[in-house]
């Protein structure tokens, strides 16, 4: 698990209320890289907020606690960022899956 802050000079600093609104390319998002996603901090002390991000697609928001992770979609308590942001994207996944045969059976109906 890898904690970076970029800093540049070319860019103002950023207020902590634009903070909740930068992408994960901008060069002052404090990002924390985990194998297959990248989690951009947005605000909060405890829980810290981050935004979870799968290649370039936002999946939704992780909670960083005192002592565990969380996600908004599962009632577990997670040891590390992975098994949270994974747990979100599964569920992401299937919530697709769901409304896509959803869509398909109302297409049929009309």
């Amino acid at each position: 698990m890898t904690h970076h802050t970029i800093h540049d000079s070319a860019y103002p600093d950023v207020d902590s209320e634009d903070r909740i609104l930068l992408p994960p390319t901008h060069p002052s998002a404090e990002l924390l890289k985990i194998p297959g996603y990248k989690l951009v901090y947005c605000r909060g002390a405890c829980p810290r907020v981050y935004r979870a991000y799968k290649s370039d697609s936002m999946l939704g928001l992780l909670f960083e606690h005192l002592t565990h992770w969380s996600n908004a979609v599962d009632n577990i308590q997670h040891q590390e960022p992975l098994t949270a942001a994974i747990a979100l994207d599964e569920f992401m996944q299937a919530a697709g899956v769901i409304r896509k045969a959803t869509a398909e059976r109302v297409g049929a109906v009309a």
